[in-house]
């Protein structure tokens, strides 16, 4: 037998599902890429398709709908004519952030100058007249004494910063010997002006009534009426203030400080008139 009879009618065959094959997928292909003439005039649009026709409808008009909603939209046309440019509203769009910056950084170095101007000017401007570190009118000689004597040998003015005692005007001469000119006049009329700070450690000196001294709290020190000296850790008597007196009127110039008498100065020969506030240190 003819092994031509054979085998013809079997490639026959293959070149007949070849052909079927290569039909259904350009079929396939043009579905989902660009639509044949043919089958445009054949299917209707994909977007004139919905619910209601789908009833009938073939898989290819199907796939050909779903491909057409894949296309990008054609690109809107741009009229050819370009609005001019106008320059935006300040107060539309507001401070951007580096002006915001700047202009506080301005207002900063502003400030800090004014305040160090105003500080300058505080320091040249001369002090207002009165309260401490000024001249200060006390009062008639007469009247300090008195006040002196009601309030139990000490005076003492918050004004000044000072306490105001009497002075035995029969230890002037030893006072002229120890004391500078500054504080004679005040000494003379029998009145001390004492800056009412410890010399030892700057804590102000109270005075001891029982005793007739000044007695510091802090670290026992202790002094007479004169304010010399008398026991603690002090290393000198009280400081005192520059005095005036001018008819009758004493005027104390607390912006005039003294220091206090050297140890074992005792010019009115004072001692504790009675027990102690606080426990001093050795005499």
């Amino acid at each position: 037998m003819n092994p031509l009879v054979i085998v013809l009618p079997v490639v026959v065959v293959l070149a007949g599902v070849v052909l079927f094959a290569a039909s259904r997928r350009r079929d396939s292909g043009g579905a989902t890429g660009a639509l044949s003439r043919e089958t445009v005039k054949r299917d209707k649009p994909a977007s004139a398709l919905d619910e209601s026709e789908m009833v009938g409808v073939s898989g290819r008009q199907v796939e050909a709908s779903a491909a057409l909603d894949r296309r990008p939209a054609a690109p809107a046309t741009v009229s050819a004519d370009v609005a001019p440019f106008v320059a935006p509203d300040a107060d539309t769009i507001g401070i951007s952030r580096r002006k915001f910056f700047n202009r506080s950084i301005i207002v900063m170095i502003g400030l800090s100058l004014s305040g160090f101007g105003a500080a300058t000017l505080a320091f040249l401007w001369p002090m207002p007249k009165g309260g401490f570190g000024s001249k200060i009118r006390v009062g008639t000689v007469s009247d300090v004494l008195a006040k002196i004597a009601a309030n139990k040998g000490f005076l003492y003015s918050a004004e000044g910063r000072m306490w105001l005692t009497a002075y035995p005007t029969s230890a002037i001469e030893k006072a002229k010997a120890v004391y500078p000119p500054g504080v004679i006049p005040s000494m003379e009329a029998g009145v001390v002006a004492l800056y009412q700070k410890c010399p030892h450690l700057g804590c102000r000196v109270p005075s001891c009534v029982t005793s007739q001294w000044f007695e510091c709290p802090c670290h026992g020190s202790q002094y007479n009426l004169a304010g010399e000296k008398k026991g603690g850790p002090s290393p000198r008597g009280m400081d005192r203030f520059a005095t005036s007196v001018i008819g009758e009127v004493l005027t104390v110039d607390t912006g005039q400080v003294f220091q206090g008498p050297a140890i074992g100065t005792n010019t009115t020969g004072q001692e504790a008139e009675g027990p102690h506030c606080v426990s001093g240190g050795s005499h």
